[in-house]
């Protein structure tokens, strides 16, 4: 098999490490010469040469029971060490403890193919093992694997796999080992064979460990209903409390019922957890979790945000949140765009012979947000785009006199009212700007490396968008979906401003200021990024909630008032906002969610979504429905 570039200069680290314990052991310095193998192990765990060294370095100190001492397992211990060590014990018949420390590298580094040895093959090593020891070990080195094994671990573990099987098959009622064996066996897929071994140690042995197997194999194997009974009766059994391992399992009992759709009947569960041990690391966030599953509410997310920033111990807080906020309008990405110019664009860009060369000129029936000219002046430079009126209210005035403004019209006619960035100011911004983030909290830290740039560059940033990175997401925004880009360099740009002088107190600060004549602004893109830098404000700095709340509303309820009258671009993506930020009022909530329904029966039946541009590696957002209205004409492809 080849090697790629990196093992190859492995494997040469390691021969060249190997190189040196020799010249060691041959000076008599076999402390030294321990630690070079320690260090070759690490780089390439299979290699001859290292392993024929390691055979050398024993005999010199007077045989493998000797060689301990040169591996020594006291306080922190090195991975190299732990792994040559399993080696010389294996070397002096020390089965048992060579077996554990192999699972202890597996448990540590399980991408390396430390179990790729001859000894754990041996056929005669199940009847020289005991069962306990390898069951112990098997706990070790199972609880640390993805459940279930990504491909790529699968070949590096197997060997250990195979060596529990064995021994599993020599001692069929020991009931450890057999629930031990259910759970690895589960995380290579073979969950009619996990349930089997956990039904075995089950009936060997009924108590909570083998419960909470049989459990897991059952629910891996499709069968979650009968994986509850088995749950509940433990619990029926032993009453969760404070300390015990069975409020876990109660954990499990209601996430499972959400699983299963049923919410609801999960709650209880985690009550009753709460109420004996108020600070359990799981219980408080899936509670959060299972309310936002019965009725989907913002504020259990924002609950899990909170509740991780006063317990940044418990990151299951921000696991759910992370699944929660997944391709979720911007709790987790940034949203489509509905204009006529952006429909055009896309038309465009899917026909086969499009290029950068390509001139078009769009006849646009109403003024739309400029924004959407910079997306498509981004991906077709050659272009040109004409309103042929404006409907009123008048989309390009502000809702309030303000100081920071980043438009100014000339007529229909949208013009950039800054300076670009500066060219190494436009670089960080485009190197930080993300169409998907994992939470919002995750993207305002993301951010943070925008803290220095000047509020003339930040602006600036917002109308003369960088190109998307010379990767392969962003050639494929750039050929498919560059609206996505600008939004994203928008977003960004705006929490880059929400950094802006965190020294000046919130009320009096630039960062307010400069957010709020841009949420309040002309109506455009750069309004909802502004809305979503000050949600993310608000998410990761509770104090400044009521504040922002307010200044949502205002936002809020002008697009819905102006939405009686004509289109409002915009209206979705800014309800969007109102619900990610649930400490606005009830009232502002339920408007919010009247305007989307509202938009949702005007869009009529929502039509097949577009293919994701190929090749990228994350996700590309769902786009929502677009409206109609334009008049566009192709002039030619250059």
């Amino acid at each position: 098999m080849a090697h790629t570039d990196d093992e190859g200069d492995e494997r040469l680290a390691a021969e060249g490490e190997v190189a040196v314990a020799r010249l060691a052991i041959d000076s008599g310095d076999l402390g030294h010469a321990a630690d070079h193998l320690s260090d070759a192990i690490i780089a390439a765990p299979q290699l001859p040469e290292l392993h024929e060294a390691l055979a050398e370095l024993c005999a010199a100190v007077g045989g493998p029971a000797a060689a301990r001492d040169l591996f020594p397992l006291d306080g922190e211990v090195y991975l190299g060490t732990v792994v040559c060590r399993a080696h010389v014990e294996a070397a002096a018949g020390d089965w048992d403890t060579a077996v554990g420390l192999l699972a202890s590298a597996i448990q540590y580094e399980p991408a390396r193919p430390w179990a790729h040895t001859a000894w754990l093959a041996r056929e005669d090593l199940p009847a020289l093992v005991d069962p306990d020891a390898v069951a112990q070990a098997v706990a070790r080195a199972a609880g640390a694997l993805p459940d279930p094994l990504p491909a790529e671990l699968v070949d590096t573990v197997r060997p250990f796999e195979r060596f529990v099987r064995a021994v599993t098959d020599r001692h069929p009622e020991h009931p450890l080992l057999l629930a031990m064996a259910s759970g690895l066996t589960r995380r290579f897929g073979a969950t009619a064979r996990a349930v089997e071994l956990a039904e075995r140690a089950h009936r060997l042995a009924p108590g909570h460990l083998p419960s909470v197997m049989l459990g897991n194999a059952l629910r891996a194997d499709g069968r979650p209903e009968e994986a509850l009974t088995v749950w509940e009766a433990e619990l029926a059994r032993v009453v969760p409390d404070e300390g015990n391992s069975s409020s876990y399992l109660a954990v499990d009992v209601a996430e499972l019922y959400g699983t299963l759709g049923r919410p609801a009947e999960g709650l209880p569960w985690l009550e009753r957890v709460l109420a004996t041990e108020p600070d359990h690391p799981k219980a408080a966030p899936a509670l959060h979790g299972l309310r936002h599953a019965v009725d989907g509410e913002a504020v259990h997310l924002l609950a899990l945000a909170d509740h991780h920033r006063d317990h940044p111990d418990h990151e299951y807080a921000r696991d759910l949140l992370e699944r929660l906020s997944h391709r979720e309008p911007w709790l987790g990405m940034v949203p489509g765009t509905s204009e006529a110019t952006v429909n055009l664009l896309h038309q465009v860009l899917a026909a086969p012979d499009t290029d950068r060369d390509t001139e078009i000129e769009c006849d646009v029936s109403t003024v739309e947000p400029p924004s959407s000219q910079l997306a498509l002046h981004l991906a077709l430079p050659r272009c040109t785009v004409v309103y042929q009126s404006i409907d009123k209210p008048d989309p390009r005035l502000p809702l309030i006199k303000t100081s920071a403004a980043v438009w100014a019209w000339d007529g229909t006619d949208p013009k950039a009212a800054v300076a670009p960035p500066a060219p190494e100011s436009a670089e960080l911004v485009r190197a930080t700007a993300e169409i998907v983030w994992p939470t919002i909290p995750a993207a305002y830290d993301h951010a943070v490396r925008l803290a220095g740039l000047s509020l003339d560059d930040l602006l600036g940033a917002l109308v003369h968008p960088p190109l998307p990175r010379e990767d392969d997401l962003g050639r494929a925004l750039l050929a498919h979906q560059p609206e996505l880009w600008v939004r994203a360099v928008q977003a960004f740009a705006c929490l880059g401003i929400a950094h802006h002088r965190t020294d000046q107190p919130w009320p009096e600060s630039d960062r307010r200021r400069v957010l709020l004549d841009l949420l309040l602004g002309p109506e455009d893109w750069v309004a909802e990024a502004a809305g979503f830098a000050l949600v993310a404000i608000g998410w990761t700095h509770p104090q400044a909630r009521a504040d922002i709340a307010t200044q949502l509303r205002r936002r809020l309820h002008y697009s819905v008032d102006a939405r009686r009258v004509r289109v409002v671009t915009i209206l979705r993506s800014v309800c969007h906002l109102v619900l990610a930020a649930p400490w606005v009022t009830p009232a502002d909530r339920d408007l919010a969610r009247a305007a989307i329904r509202a938009e949702e029966a005007a869009d009529g039946p929502k039509s097949e979504p577009r293919s994701e541009p190929e090749p990228q590696p994350e996700p590309e957002p769902s786009l929502e429905p677009r409206r109609p209205g334009f008049l566009g004409r192709l002039l030619g492809r250059g």
